[in-house]
């Protein structure tokens, strides 16, 4: 049996007017931040799309794509853009997340989302791979990215994760902090060689783990390593405050 479903996200000349699949949205009716990166500790609202195009072995939201585990007609839903827009204006958060999955398999769509956001005074932070470069609608002031390559350590053949073009269209985007997931200060000599020779800045680096105890014990491994490379630390704050629950 396969590990994921397919994407089953096809591009169309009309693609900005068709729904998005959706796996989840929260943090209005039981309010969260941002636990990761540059946002860290923010409000934040959280739009959820399902689908990717990766399939890491370590990833913790296999419900948006690893169909050998869920059912993807249970963990996700079409929804329009103006729908979405309703659902993140009836509450007075300035930050919205934008995550997955891979949200940008589904950039096309999220254009009129994005600007209607940003028409209200929301700002915008992507979650993504790092797989696939931004189209140009975007790329515009309130709108940043937060890149999260995954390393081989992360259970992915970086042959298809680690992508030099999107790479470098998001560092000339301007706008865009480069987050990675860690274990091992080997892992942090793989990030040096990405950061390196791709011009990857600002670095962050987030301790791999599900539970207080791992992401306590990973960071221990790491803090010191990465305090001296002058790399940005983020703890997984959403697993330290609220145990990694599902939606929060």
């Amino acid at each position: 049996m396969t590990t994921s479903g397919p994407i089953d996200i096809e591009p169309a000349a009309d693609d900005a007017a068709r729904p998005l699949i959706v796996a989840e949205c929260f943090g209005i009716e039981v309010p969260t931040f941002q636990g990761e990166g540059p946002s860290c500790g923010h409000p934040a609202l959280f739009i959820r799309l399902s689908r990717c195009n990766l399939t890491c072995t370590k990833c913790d939201t296999k419900y948006t794509w690893d169909w050998s585990q869920f059912d993807p007609r249970k963990e996700s839903t079409k929804r329009t853009a103006q729908d979405l827009l309703a659902w993140a204006m009836s509450s007075p958060v300035e930050l919205m997340v934008i995550t997955g999955g891979e949200p940008l398999l589904q950039q096309r769509r999220l254009v009129p989302l994005v600007r209607g956001l940003l028409d209200a005074g929301k700002r915008v932070e992507f979650e993504t791979n790092g797989t696939l470069a931004p189209v140009p609608e975007l790329v515009v002031d309130g709108v940043r990215f937060n890149v999260s390559p995954k390393i081989a350590s992360f259970g992915m053949d970086e042959a298809k994760s680690v992508v030099p073009a999107a790479l470098e269209a998001f560092v000339e985007s301007g706008r865009a902090a480069f987050k990675f997931v860690a274990s091992s200060v080997a892992d942090l000599e793989r990030i040096a060689d990405l950061a390196d020779t791709y011009r990857l800045a600002p670095v962050w680096v987030m301790p791999e783990g599900t539970t207080v105890e791992a992401i306590t014990a990973t960071t221990r491994v790491l803090a010191d390593a990465v305090a001296a490379r002058h790399w940005y630390f983020t703890p997984r704050l959403h697993v330290i405050a609220f145990a990694d629950a599902r939606g929060r």
